[in-house]
């Protein structure tokens, strides 16, 4: 139980091996943990949404004056990435936690 209480509150001196076992524990876990065990979940949408979405373009708050225009987003995005092969799909708000806008998310396929 003491091994388990020390583990928990990392109770080790730093020139122990027991603090070089924990390091090489959790660097194991950051490295071989699998990437989908991080993605938020709520922002990637409905199953039938992502396979229509090809990728999705960030772009800053002062290239579009009015996100709900879809035909100006879609300028604005042909102009910043010099490409006219894709469709907008939709446009995400980005804010900070003041609710400022930071920027767009554009779906795009």
């Amino acid at each position: 139980m003491n091994v388990l209480q020390k583990l928990f509150f990392w109770n080790y001196a730093r020139n122990t091996w027991q603090w070089d076992i924990l390091c090489v524990v959790i660097l194991i876990f950051i490295f071989l943990t699998p990437k989908s065990w991080f993605e938020n979940s709520e922002r990637r949408g409905s199953p039938a949404h992502q396979s229509s979405v090809a990728a999705t373009v960030l772009v800053g708050p002062e290239a579009i004056e009015n996100a709900e225009d879809k035909q100006q987003v879609q300028q604005v995005v042909r102009r910043l990435s010099g490409r006219n092969d894709f469709e907008v799909l939709g446009v995400r708000k980005m804010t900070d936690p003041y609710g400022k806008t930071r920027g767009y998310e554009v779906d795009i396929r």
